[in-house]
């Protein structure tokens, strides 16, 4: 994932530049040289593909977004107005579907803690140790005949489960199956989407909770396996395994920033909400998603990711105590980077362009509409989201941030507060 495309998935400015899709049967018409360097700096390298699984439609329950755009073989064909150009070059992906699972009516007071380690396990031991506290989960949608296939982890013995948001999403009910074969309803505790973590509970009194560590003890190169429930029943608890490869990735699934350990251990659809185990048979992380579809001639291999326990942590007992997690700070404006040639031909300046203000923010209240460019943050020229991210990384709900602003060719000067994202989001 190159530069741009990390800046422009940041999660607080959900865009994506649509990747140029391949086409073996026709060869492509020469690009002027100009536009090559354009291409050359925002091509996507990799699609991010979500790892839950939708049956019955033949379709995957979160879809990438399609190409919209061909970028013309000169200026010359360019539309009129750099409005008009970006309406097209970005691609705009939903932030997070609807979760219509009917809510638990009571919580038992839980806190996720983490054990020690104890003694190392061979990948045998592991699975006769752990298997039992990994669920199946089908999430259904009223009126149609599929559903959408995934995976859990048993936090405590009354029927907690952990699992991945984006699983439960568009979903009007669901169904847990331990690995004894009971199955319970499963209603909603509190899901987060930024950070894909959600807790369900289920009517049950005997279960296995699963062990957990401290993803933060994790280096690269240790070893991990993970159990999940890929690509439908007949392959549930499959273990597999592999070496931690990367820590705190920041990778873009579905228009969110995902925190996420990097890792060799195979995943497929339907190992969403799926434990990656440490040696030592702890969680240290919920498995979501992994890199995958060939772009052209880079093919990506052996590269999972999951959600680190000392995020998820933090999250589960934020939903188990009120039902949502508070405090994040959010703008509320959608933006992302200029390229140089579009400022060129268009004669505007460099910046972050706004596609989207949330109706609900500051920056709504004050004026702050699509199409605008931002220039600076307190002085300081703008060419990349992570700016901002950074700037406001320290700054709480109510805190101001001093931006300057280009809009037909005049610009001005706005304090803008922080908000909560659940607020604006």
């Amino acid at each position: 994932m190159n530069n741009w495309e990390q800046n422009a998935q940041s999660w607080y400015a959900p865009l994506e530049r649509a990747a140029e899709p391949v086409k073996e049967t026709k060869k492509k018409k020469r690009l002027s040289t100009s536009w090559k360097a354009v291409i050359a700096v925002l091509l996507a390298l990799a699609l991010i593909a979500g790892s839950s699984m939708l049956f019955s439609s033949g379709e995957e329950k979160a879809e990438l977004p399609k190409p919209d755009f061909t970028l013309p073989e000169s200026e010359e064909e360019l539309p009129d107005s750099f409005q008009e150009f970006f309406e097209n070059f970005y691609v705009r992906e939903d932030k997070k579907g609807e979760v219509r699972v009917q809510k638990a009516e009571t919580v038992p007071e839980f806190t996720l803690e983490f054990s020690e380690p104890g003694e190392e396990l061979t990948l045998q031991e592991l699975y006769r140790q752990c298997a039992d506290s990994i669920v199946s989960i089908a999430g259904y949608t009223d009126g149609t005949a599929g559903y959408y296939w995934g995976s859990g982890i048993v936090l405590s013995k009354d029927g907690l489960i952990l699992t991945n948001t984006h699983l439960l999403e568009d979903c009007d009910s669901v169904t847990v199956t331990l690995t004894d074969d009971r199955s319970f309803e499963g209603l909603l505790v509190g899901a987060d989407a930024t950070s894909d973590i959600a807790v369900l509970k289920i009517e049950a009194d005997d279960l296995k909770p699963a062990r957990f560590g401290d993803s933060a003890k994790l280096q690269v190169g240790d070893r991990v396996a993970a159990i999940g429930n890929p690509i439908g029943e007949e392959f549930h608890l499959t273990l597999t395994d592999g070496i931690v490869s990367g820590l705190d990735r920041g990778v873009g699934q579905y228009g969110r920033n995902v925190t996420a350990i990097q890792n060799t251990a195979a995943i497929n659809e339907g190992s969403s909400g799926g434990a990656l185990f440490n040696m030592y048979g702890q969680v240290v992380g919920v498995t979501n998603m992994k890199m995958s579809a060939p772009l052209g001639d880079v093919t990506i291999e052996g590269m999972s990711l999951a959600v680190p326990t000392a995020l998820a942590s933090s999250v589960v007992d934020a939903l188990i105590r009120d039902g949502e997690v508070r405090g994040r700070t959010a703008l509320g404006i959608t933006v992302g980077p200029i390229p140089e040639k579009a400022a060129s031909h268009y004669e505007i300046p460099d910046g972050l362009y706004v596609t989207a203000v949330s109706e609900r923010s500051d920056a709504a209240a004050k004026g702050v509409k699509p199409g605008d460019i931002i220039t600076s943050l307190d002085g300081e020229a703008l060419q990349s989201t992570d700016q901002i991210f950074n700037a406001k990384s320290g700054l709480s709900v109510g805190d101001t941030m001093h931006f300057t602003f280009w809009r037909d060719g005049r610009t001005f000067e706005l304090d803008i507060a922080l908000v909560d994202y659940n607020d604006v989001y």
